[in-house]
């Protein structure tokens, strides 16, 4: 890695943020980092050199990428642990902190952006601490911890959905709804139509359940879909992920069924199969609404009935309201009751195809390129050919 005195911060003179450092803080987990790697990917694009703050499990999404220094902090988690546990991710986070604060002190960044996450707090609280601007990104329709911390300080609060709770109303004018980032490959997704099934073609289904996979789909989805009518049950093609562990049992389950099946415990062709899906079986993490509503895909969203502060459900629920999927608690998630949920569905393409407009409506495929205007809001810099607080001011939702 890149020692930070050699930080090279040169850039082309119409960049407008030509010499400007900018520091983008993460926690590592995916849904965190994917959406702070694209906007210092869209800094980087508008001349900023970028110092990524996160912890050890992180480096291999920012390794590689030209313009950013990844910086490794000590790090932990305290809620959900015990005593000892606590104690343990204080002292790291204390650690993680003092560093950070070090680095931000000798730097001088313009401004720092968080994406949540305990990796993230060492950097935000030292910006407050140090005077600096700085924002947060909250991927989810609930503010999780780590930003909660720090909210009440940051000058913007960028959001991926035009409502989220647990922000305080006093914080609701600093509120910026911008989406959340996807891959260039999904956001390309948002100028494709919605390919609608026809009365004898196939439907295609796309079941995925986050990087591991999710147990209930494999439980109960495909005994739900091996029980379907045999009109729609033959004309089924579908991609399902699965943990490796189940992947036997899961196979023998659709075993002389009829149905045309692929079963990965890791899907790499996420944005073909989007494309051409006509409805995705998920849980309801942050990331994969983002590429649902960015594509403009219909959904049927299984929370994870245990996801902190029960986030999953309220984004869930968030696009359930616009009418661009269908919420299933994992509580009334039965094989007969997705039968019969999946039956009427699928026989009515017309309710897929408004669903998938809704979707649409919903996703905002440039959502790294809103981040960015955000932070040259934020630092005073006018983004290119808008008016003054334009594009910024009309995205401010009515946040609760």
């Amino acid at each position: 890695m890149t020692e930070l005195n050699q930080l090279d911060i040169s850039a082309a003179p119409e960049a407008p943020l030509a010499g400007q450092v900018i520091a983008v803080t993460s926690g590592g987990t995916g849904g965190h980092m994917f959406p702070a790697v694209a906007l210092s990917k869209a800094l980087v694009r508008r001349g900023a050199k970028v110092l990524f703050f996160t912890d050890a499990r992180a480096s291999r999404y920012t390794d590689g990428v030209e313009g950013v220094q990844t910086i490794i902090l000590p790090a932990g988690g305290i809620a959900g642990k015990g005593i000892k546990g606590r104690i343990m991710g204080a002292a790291r986070l204390g650690l993680g902190t003092l560093k950070a604060r070090s680095i931000i002190k000798k730097a001088k960044p313009a401004a720092v952006i968080g994406f949540g996450g305990y990796a993230s707090i060492p950097a935000t609280m030292s910006a407050k601490w140090l005077n600096i601007p700085f924002a947060i990104h909250e991927q989810n329709a609930v503010l999780g911890r780590a930003n909660r911390l720090v909210a009440s300080a940051a000058k913007r609060i960028a959001t991926s959905f035009p409502t989220v709770k647990l922000i305080d109303p006093a914080d609701q004018n600093k509120v910026i709804w911008t989406g959340n980032p996807v891959r260039a490959e999904v956001a390309a997704l948002a100028n494709s139509d919605y390919d609608v099934p026809t009365e004898d073609g196939p439907i295609r289904l796309l079941v995925t359940g986050g990087s591991q996979g999710a147990r209930v789909l494999s439980e109960i989805l495909p005994t739900a879909l091996v029980n379907m009518p045999e009109h729609i049950r033959t004309r089924l093609v579908v991609t399902q992920q699965a943990r490796e562990e189940d992947l036997t049992s899961v196979r023998n389950t659709y075993k002389g069924s009829g149905i045309d099946v692929t079963l990965a415990s890791f899907i790499d062709d996420i944005p073909e199969l989007l494309r051409d899906c006509h409805l995705v079986i998920a849980r309801s993490g942050a990331s994969t609404v983002a590429e649902l509503t960015a594509a403009g895909r219909p959904g049927l969203l299984v929370p994870l009935p245990h996801a902190i502060d029960d986030h999953q459900r309220y984004n869930a629920q968030q696009v359930e309201e616009t009418g661009g999927a269908w919420l299933m608690p994992q509580d009334r998630f039965s094989s007969e009751a997705v039968t019969d949920r999946l039956t009427k569905l699928l026989r009515n393409p017309a309710a897929l195809t408004r669903a998938a407009k809704a979707a649409h409506s919903t996703g905002r495929a440039n959502a790294a390129e809103r981040l960015a205007d955000m932070v040259l809001d934020m630092l005073g810099l006018n983004p290119a050919g808008t008016p003054e607080n334009e594009n910024i001011s009309k995205d401010r939702g009515d946040i609760s």
